[in-house]
């Protein structure tokens, strides 16, 4: 009868190998992950061989696969299937796009994401220029909007202002004695023209001062009462208003100039024809401010040795704003 050395323990084997019985003998063999080498049993390194494919940790016997991040593996023990984070856990505050083996976070529009690259957090629109709206800029979640002060609507562009007309809209508290004058932003109820003496009325906004009355003979003839209005900080140099002669005599001429309002010397005449000359705006006007100028229009007559002058008093309502 066949004898099993491998059973009695008299085979030959070492440690490292397997007894196996055969008819009339035994051989010895080595364990799965391992070869035979010289009568000794060796460690296969399977991770030599791309088993794994990602990450391979050979073991005595035998491997074992992980996966990089991002990446979970499969029932198989050696493929690796990528995790869709977005799904799982979701970890951005906004939305999430799901990439091979990561992820990436994004913002919705009027937001940044910060250095995490997680969370979003609001971009100060506002911040980035000062002209993104004619007035105000608000800042909001994810967005901003403009604003206009009192006496403004904004318009459809949803930046600019333009002035409500209160006159025209008949949006005033004007006495029915009085005019109302619109200016941006507001507006102004102007008080009947009343002509001082020794000057009479001959219409609504002009005075004279009759030649046989003595009380005039220094005095300029007519004082015409106008009224403008003129944005702050407007633009200079800046012709704003126009002055001429309603009639030309024989043998005169005409000399223009500021005869009082301007101690600031924000404005000079410019004679433009022999005739006619333009107020000229030199300084930046800042407002809300009421600027009355009397601009004096002498006319010299040397033939019949005349000299004579006439006046328009100026009222310039400047706005609190550019617009």
């Amino acid at each position: 009868a066949d004898v099993d050395e491998c059973a009695s323990d008299s085979h030959q084997c070492n440690p490292t190998q397997i007894c196996i019985n055969t008819e009339g003998g035994y051989t010895c063999s080595c364990t799965e992950g391992y070869w035979l080498l010289e009568g000794q049993c060796l460690d296969i390194d399977e991770c030599r061989y791309g088993y794994c494919q990602q990450l391979c940790a050979n073991v005595p016997g035998s491997y074992s696969c992980t996966c990089n991040p991002g990446f979970t593996l499969n029932d198989d023990g050696r493929s690796c299937q990528d995790v869709n984070e977005c799904t799982s856990e979701n970890p951005c505050t906004q939305t999430c796009v799901n990439t091979y083996g990561s992820f990436l976070c994004r913002c919705e529009p009027g937001y940044e994401l910060e250095a995490d690259g997680v969370n979003c957090s609001d971009m100060d629109e506002c911040s980035f220029s000062e002209f993104l709206c004619q007035h105000e800029c608000v800042n909001g979640p994810g967005s901003y909007y403009c604003i206009c002060p009192s006496g403004y609507n904004l318009l459809d562009d949803s930046r600019s202002c333009q002035d409500i007309n209160e006159c025209e809209n008949r949006n005033f508290t004007c006495t029915p004695q009085q005019t109302c004058f619109n200016i941006p932003g507001e507006y102004k109820c102007l008080d009947p023209v009343r002509c001082e003496d020794p000057y009479i009325q001959i219409n609504e906004n002009r005075c004279m001062c009759p030649a046989e009355n003595a009380g005039c003979r220094d005095q300029p003839f007519t004082i015409l009462y106008r009224v403008m209005d003129m944005v702050s900080g407007r633009s200079v140099p800046s012709d704003i208003f126009q002055m001429q002669a309603t009639t030309r005599y024989p043998g005169a001429y005409y000399i223009f100039q500021i005869k009082s309002g301007n101690e600031g010397r924000e404005f000079y005449m410019r004679q433009t024809g022999p005739i006619s000359a333009t107020l000229v705006m030199t300084r930046p006007v800042k407002g809300p401010r009421t600027i009355q100028l009397d601009l004096e229009m002498i006319t010299v007559n040397t033939v019949i040795n005349f000299r004579g002058s006439s006046v328009i008093r100026l009222r310039i309502y400047v706005s609190q704003y550019s617009f």
